[in-house]
């Protein structure tokens, strides 16, 4: 293993299940014998607000944050979200988004409108670029809930974590009931 730490930022609102994608990819990354650090930053996530959770694994990992500028991998669960936090990013840094805009509270109540073209704005930064219909293929895998591990499948092949640990850390974390849908979901991701 070598000194090198990888930077991962998942990004979206509140109640898409981005703090139990950022679980299971701190689960899996700990499985396959990494130092793990990870840390939230959660608006009113009830309510739709921003939901910002960083992980950290290598060798040895002191903190949980990712600099500025630094995160390799972004994995974006909400458009607007996604593109707001770019500036995490390293220059050719990875982006997976979630194909998804959810409107904040000033655009619902008409005082704004909604950014146009932002998978575009992001593929002109990022070459490399997955938009991820998760909330199809998600529904197609048996629940449009899961649409955070199809994210997480297509994340997956982008790190250097075996698929063993990707699915002991789900049979871990997700509820028994919910388990395969999940895998399902995860598998469709991991094909994209």
């Amino acid at each position: 293993m070598s000194n090198q730490i990888t930077n991962i930022l998942l990004v979206g609102v509140g109640g898409q299940g981005i703090l139990l994608a950022s679980e299971i990819l701190s689960e899996a990354a700990m499985l396959a014998g990494f130092d793990v650090k990870k840390s939230e930053i959660h608006g009113m996530s009830q309510r739709g607000g921003s939901v910002v959770s960083h992980v950290r694994y290598g060798a040895e990992v002191f903190s949980p944050i990712v600099p500025e500028g630094e995160g390799d991998i972004l994995f974006g669960f909400e458009l607007m979200e996604t593109v707001r936090s770019l500036t995490l990013l390293k220059p050719g840094g990875t982006v997976v988004a979630n194909d998804l805009q959810i409107s904040p509270p000033s655009v619902l109540m008409g005082q704004e409108t909604y950014p146009a073209e932002l998978a575009e704005r992001i593929k002109t930064q990022f070459a490399d670029f997955l938009l991820v219909d998760g909330q199809k293929m998600a529904t197609d895998a048996g629940n449009v809930r899961a649409a955070n591990t199809v994210l997480l499948g297509a994340v997956s092949k982008r790190l250097d974590i075996a698929e063993e640990f990707w699915l002991k850390a789900l049979q871990k974390m997700v509820p028994v009931k919910a388990l395969q849908v999940n895998l399902c979901a995860f598998r469709m991701g991991r094909e994209l």
